[in-house]
């Protein structure tokens, strides 16, 4: 087996978080998780408590991989139309799957109307509210969100366009470091605990920061850059652990632990295995490896299918049964299928979008 030219740790990160997220979503939405709890409350219980804080690893990696893009501007002058090309060619980047699981979620939430009277399947969309999705201003304009995971493809598009503003606006790295270390302590600590600024990129820049510290810390090609990168999430650390005697957040635990993953094995590559060794393992790494690229489709349309799969489940009358095995060979179907229709989406549209540039 030849060695997979990706990153190991950052491909594994992604798997997981996507589908936790989708078991997530799959234990919080309609009859299905209500009999699926009780045929596994622990697991299901857990899964409503925990699951989201997936979104805490999406957001530290989405912040590293961002200051990847993003650092090749080092040390260039401010230029208004470059900073403009970046923000628009992200929305490009999002825009195209983004909005084909939105028209096919709103398809399956039509369908699902007709049998299925859940709060979470939601009214009918307006024009308004569609409209309001293609600019990612749903949040900010307090519209119903009209699948799970639009939200969060808003806040991304924010806090890579103020990361972009900051590291083309300042010449001095120090400088952003400092910046963005101040901005994320406040965020961990104060604006992250309010749901008033959930439609915000400042609810969430303090993860997001903290990704984009350990790319500089591991990373850029200045030692000084680096080594004020790392004293800086090494502080935003004791401070995470200092505000822990006021009150515990597990999610700022773990968004610090994983951008400290990322700091010392971030780059850390696929193993070179061969054909004759350990079959489940090349197996194993074949699949994260094909799973990695498909995430961002897999978040994308999962929840279509969790709302087919409720109206499957209510049309066909098994929900009489109230038997927990068939929600959970559903909930695994969802699964199943969201990788498929991810690999479909993926090839059928995120790629060839990808060439859609200024």
């Amino acid at each position: 087996m030849k060695q997979i030219q990706s990153l190991l740790l950052i491909d594994l990160l992604k798997v997981f978080a996507a589908l936790l997220i989708i078991l997530h979503h799959l234990s919080n939405y309609g009859q299905i998780a209500e009999d699926a709890r009780l045929f596994m409350p622990g697991l299901m219980d857990w899964l409503f408590e925990y699951g989201r804080y997936a979104v805490q690893i999406f957001l530290v990696m989405a912040g590293y991989l961002a200051a990847q893009s993003l650092t090749r501007f080092a040390n260039r002058k401010f230029n208004v139309q470059n900073l403009l090309r970046v923000i628009i060619n992200r929305y490009l980047r999002l825009f195209a799957p983004y909005i084909a699981a939105l028209i096919f979620t709103i398809l399956c939430a039509w369908i699902a109307r007709f049998w299925v009277s859940d709060e979470f399947v939601g009214e009918t969309e307006t024009l308004a509210q569609f409209v309001a999705h293609l600019f990612f201003l749903q949040g900010i304009l307090g519209l119903d969100s009209i699948s799970a995971g639009a939200w969060y493809v808003a806040i991304d598009w924010q806090l890579y366009s103020v990361l972009a503003l900051l590291l083309i606006s300042f010449s001095s790295y120090q400088a952003v470091i400092w910046l963005l270390s101040i901005v994320g302590v406040a965020s961990l600590l104060y604006f992250n605990r309010s749901s008033h600024y959930e439609a915000y990129f400042i609810y969430f820049i303090g993860a997001y920061g903290l990704g984009v510290l350990a790319y500089l810390g591991k990373n850029f090609s200045d030692q000084k850059i680096q080594d004020l990168a790392k004293a800086a999430l090494i502080l935003i650390g004791l401070v995470i652990l200092a505000s822990s005697f006021q009150e515990i957040w597990l999610r700022n635990f773990l968004a610090w632990f994983v951008a400290f993953l990322l700091l010392w094995w971030g780059n850390a590559s696929y193993p070179i295995l061969t054909s004759t060794g350990d079959r489940a393992k090349v197996m194993t790494l074949k699949a994260i490896a094909w799973a990695s690229p498909r995430s961002y489709c897999a978040f994308l349309i999962h929840f279509a299918l969790i709302l087919l799969a409720n109206t499957l489940y209510i049309a066909m009358g098994w929900y009489a049964y109230e038997s927990g095995k068939i929600a959970i060979a559903l909930m695994l179907g969802v699964v199943v299928m969201s990788v498929v229709a991810a690999n479909y989406l993926y090839r059928w549209v995120e790629l060839p979008s990808g060439k859609l540039k200024i």
